[in-house]
């Protein structure tokens, strides 16, 4: 899949629900005993899913450190206090 399709799917679908897809997806493949080719095809929706969710994620981190730029433009690190 080219990059902006990719890019273009995955603004037209939720995080989240590509996710839970996904998580489907890993408990069909663990729980059930599937043909071969069926288990190749459900293999290769799962990396599609986690490649989408995956780019979903670089975009995000884009934004946030574009909104955490300081006044010269230079990144602002701040250090993670967790959810005190």
């Amino acid at each position: 899949m080219r990059r902006d399709t990719m890019a273009e799917e995955t603004t037209d679908r939720r995080f989240e629900d590509m996710l839970k897809e996904l998580e489907k997806i890993v408990q069909r493949l663990e729980g059930e005993d599937l043909p071969l080719e069926e288990a190749i095809e459900v293999f290769e929706e799962g990396i599609r899913l986690s490649r989408l969710c995956s780019s979903y994620l670089d975009q995000a981190e884009k934004r946030i450190q574009l909104l955490t730029k300081n006044e010269s433009g230079a990144p602002s690190v701040t250090e993670w206090e967790g959810d005190v």
